[in-house]
């Protein structure tokens, strides 16, 4: 009579768990790779909340651009148009501008954490502070940019970022600022360059609040990030900047 072989069965089990964990780690790291084809996929906040666990908070420490508020020869605008990664992104790469400070503004608390402003009851936008040589760059050249940078006819929203947070905001610093930001919009929507009505709030400054270290630079220290490859550098491509 054949005797039947123990160890078959011992080794079919053996060969169909290493294939079961061969298709497993496959199928994870496709669909790491695939989850951001669509821009909508990453959504700053998430994002946000894994790098503020990375990096804490260090919102008394320097940032990395030089700081030149005391430079007399610049002047400030200060915006809001959804994630700030995204407007501080975009500002750098414009000729004239000598920095860029990520931060918030509009709101009724002081000094707001980012985890307070994500809860949409401060009132604060998530804004960028602009300091630009009007010799190089005009305030008004400035609005151009701002509206090809992001959508302004959206509500409260900017793709995935949703809440008040991401509002389309000029706070403008001084009456001239105001007048221009005013001129600027309204051509803008007689140009017919948006199908839609623009939603932006024009609104003075009252307090800039500067955010949290590691938002500062996100985009230049972070592009290998999800959101700042499937929302930011497209974003940069379309207005073409350089990356």
């Amino acid at each position: 009579m054949k005797q039947t072989n123990q160890f078959v069965p011992f080794r079919a089990f053996i060969i169909i768990l290493i294939s079961f964990v061969i298709l497993l780690v496959s199928g994870g790291s496709l669909f790491a790779a695939g989850s951001g084809e669509s821009g909508s996929s990453f959504s700053a906040v998430e994002e946000k909340k894994n790098t503020k666990q990375q990096a804490g908070s260090g919102r008394t420490s320097e940032s990395a651009k030089e700081n030149t508020m005391n430079n007399t020869n610049t002047r400030s605008a200060t915006l809001g148009g959804g994630c700030f990664w995204c407007i501080e992104a975009v500002y750098d790469r414009i000729e004239g501008v000598v920095s860029t400070t990520s931060g918030y503004a509009g709101g009724s608390v002081e000094d707001p954490s980012y985890r307070e402003v994500t809860t949409g009851t401060t009132g604060h936008a998530e804004v960028v502070q602009i300091e630009y040589d009007p010799e190089v760059v005009s305030y008004g050249e400035i609005l151009d940019v701002f509206w090809k940078a992001h959508d302004p006819t959206t509500l409260n929203r900017q793709g995935p970022d949703v809440g008040t947070q991401y509002r389309s905001i000029i706070l403008y610093h001084d009456q001239e600022q105001k007048q221009t930001a005013e001129k600027s919009k309204a051509e803008f929507e007689d140009s017919g360059y948006f199908d839609d009505p623009l939603v932006t709030e024009i609104v003075p400054l009252e307090t800039f609040y500067r955010a949290e270290d590691y938002h500062q630079d996100y985009y230049d220290n972070n592009r290998g990030a999800g959101y700042c490859s499937f929302v930011i550098t497209p974003k940069l491509r379309k207005l073409n900047l350089e990356l």
